[in-house]
């Protein structure tokens, strides 16, 4: 059973655009969340000197999102070194402790494992050229960086980057959130509806061709991912090589079938109950 989490987040220049800092009840942790443009502001901010780890956030040419992952002895010296040494980013989220818990031991474990699980979640692409190492923590330290690490993940997202969700966010299987598409010349799909669209499992298969009346967008789409090794040609279908999310439920659909499709409709679960259906209660109508 999860339980509500009270965040307080302050606009420190009165603009939701400007810098904030933002804090979660009965945590010692604090976050700023800081655009570029700001950093030279930030001389007044003590607490920036001290140690922590920051995410730097920005997009390459095509709009794909893109993470830094750092830490520093002092934060604030850390990223005006990067105004000049990166030009991708053009916002930042740090954490630090606000009772200067944070040893340099600390912030090298939470770098290595943020980093870590930047990439398994496969959201963002991560910019460090070099594998941050791993200290060594006793038991009970990285038992406590753990839990700072679980606050870092769920104060990112609040602030608006997704870099270190999974991409499939339906854990109780019991429940049938899972839904399938079995269909001609191949396609036979998993998923699940998610916060972003819809999520198609690695592992499913994509129709082997696409119909001559398939949308011109569509099929750009799919040889984007075909270019992109998400899917991969298996002879008699296309597999996805990895969890893929889409915008939604349809254009899911329409890759897996290699036609245009209603995914409210094509996407079932076992028990024959469309998405449409799960998503409205809607119960099964028996012909």
């Amino acid at each position: 059973m999860k339980f509500g989490k009270t965040i307080k987040i302050f606009l420190i220049d009165g603009d939701p655009n400007g810098r904030m800092s933002c804090e979660l009840s009965n945590w010692s942790g604090k976050a700023y969340k800081i655009p570029r443009i700001n950093i030279k502001d930030c001389t007044d901010r003590n607490d920036l000197i001290s140690t922590g780890v920051y995410l730097l956030f920005g997009k390459d040419e095509e709009g794909k999102d893109l993470v830094y992952i750092g830490e520093a002895e002092s934060i604030l010296k850390r990223l005006t070194q990067h105004l000049n040494q990166k030009d991708f980013w053009n916002e930042t989220i740090v954490f630090i402790s606000k009772d200067d818990n944070l040893n340099k031991a600390h912030i090298k474990y939470l770098e290595n494992r943020l980093h870590d699980t930047a990439r398994q979640a496969k959201r963002y692409k991560v910019q460090n050229s070099i594998i941050p190492t791993q200290s060594s923590l006793s038991e009970s330290d990285k038992a406590e960086m753990e839990e700072f690490i679980e606050n870092i993940k769920m104060l990112v997202n609040t602030l608006g980057h997704k870099v270190f969700d999974e991409k499939r966010e339906f854990k109780p299987k019991q429940k049938q959130e899972t839904f399938f598409i079995k269909a001609a010349r191949g396609a036979d799909g998993l998923g699940e509806p998610s916060s972003d669209g819809f999520v198609v499992f690695k592992g499913s298969k994509a129709a082997a061709t696409i119909v001559n009346s398939m949308t011109s967008s569509f099929i750009t789409l799919r040889q984007k991912l075909i270019d992109e090794g998400v899917l991969v040609g298996k002879g008699d279908y296309y597999e996805f090589h990895e969890d893929y999310i889409f915008s939604s439920p349809s254009t899911a659909a329409v890759m897996v079938m290699g036609r245009n499709a209603n995914g409210m409709t094509e996407w079932k679960q076992k028990n024959g109950k469309t998405l449409k259906e799960f998503e409205t209660n809607e119960k099964i109508t028996k012909a």
